[in-house]
């Protein structure tokens, strides 16, 4: 059984890459009512651990994980095949 491909989404945090659908700009007002709105259904993971929020990735099943790290280097190791 092939091995998953996590993405290091900062701090020691890891996401499973086929689970994320988009990695978007947090700074645009669609999606600051995106985290807004998963705060308050409970759908948000915060893993800034108190930084600035840089990147948002959305997840298929939904939920909304909020990163310290740039879109751009979350993007670049997507596309690294060392696992």
């Amino acid at each position: 059984m092939p091995a998953e491909k996590l993405i290091n989404i900062g701090f020691g945090n890891y996401v499973l890459a086929k689970r994320v659908v988009s990695i978007v700009n947090p700074s645009s007002s669609p999606m600051k009512r995106l985290r807004e709105d998963a705060r308050n259904e409970g759908r948000l993971i915060d893993t800034t651990q108190g930084r600035k929020t840089r990147s948002i990735l959305v997840t298929d099943s939904n939920h909304v994980i909020l990163s310290s790290i740039q879109p751009d280097t979350i993007s670049q190791r997507f596309l690294q095949d060392d696992i």
